[in-house]
């Protein structure tokens, strides 16, 4: 079983730091700024194993540095990043298993914020760690990749089984819920989440089942949605499209 501590980072981060009480692993995902998770790290471990990477920019690498000097971590990220994930000691491919404890870690490499991003995937514990690419009633913008990566990488996350609990990489679901509102109006679903994300001030996890009733952008083949958009002969990814270039807008 995995201890999990969700750490926020910056102004609306998200690390999240697990523990592995079988093996006494402690791993760190995304460690944005060192001082919010040392603090953390000094406080209930006073060691940190490892530290993985969904992805390069600064906003999930920052603490990099500073956390393997201290605790001499190895530091995994995917292949492509090899150059500028800092500090990394491990490349990771596609579809790849690795063990961290007695922990499988699925390797999901899913492009389109960047060209080298990746999700990590626990089958037994039902979690995924999506960074910037599947967000709670969102998706990450796309930088170095294309509008079909992207659409092909939430796909491959919204074919994870619904219990799968999502920690993505930013609180973000508030203004995420007002733009999906805007072109599902009629989804009671979101309805419901709006009353309570209305109280809660963090919405993380999510979960698969979760996100496919209420996240527009992995609701692309709803009739509802393609006639909000005035858009009802268009293919599933041509919404994705439009949906992305209006959120970039909103």
């Amino acid at each position: 079983m995995l201890n999990l501590d969700i750490i926020p980072c910056l102004t609306d981060n998200y690390s999240y730091l697990l523990h592995e009480k079988k093996t006494n692993i402690v791993s760190i995902i995304d460690p944005s700024d060192f001082n919010a998770c040392n603090h953390v790290i000094e406080k209930k471990y006073k060691k940190l194993d490892y530290i993985l990477n969904t992805h390069h920019h600064f906003d999930h690498v920052g603490g990099n540095i500073e956390l393997k000097k201290k605790y001499k971590s190895k530091i995994l990220g995917f292949e492509k990043d090899k150059d500028r994930i800092p500090g990394i000691d491990v490349t990771l491919k596609d579809n790849q298993s690795i063990k961290i404890g007695s922990k499988i870690f699925e390797i999901i490499f899913v492009p389109g914020h960047t060209n080298g991003h990746i999700a990590f995937y626990i089958k037994d514990e039902q979690m995924v760690f999506t960074g910037d690419t599947l967000f709670s009633l969102g998706c990450g913008r796309i930088f170095e990749g294309t509008y079909e990566q992207m659409f092909s990488s939430l796909n491959k996350l919204k074919n994870l089984p619904t219990v799968t609990k999502i920690y993505c990489g930013h609180e973000y679901t508030k203004k995420n819920l007002d733009f999906c509102l805007t072109y599902d109006q009629n989804n009671e679903a979101l309805k419901k989440k709006n009353e309570w994300i209305n109280s809660n001030i963090t919405t993380i996890p999510s979960s698969i089942g979760e996100e496919l009733k209420t996240n527009i952008f992995l609701r692309c083949n709803e009739p509802s949605i393609k006639n909000a958009l005035n858009l009802k002969n268009s293919s599933d990814q041509e919404i994705f499209v439009k949906l992305r270039d209006l959120k970039d807008n909103f």
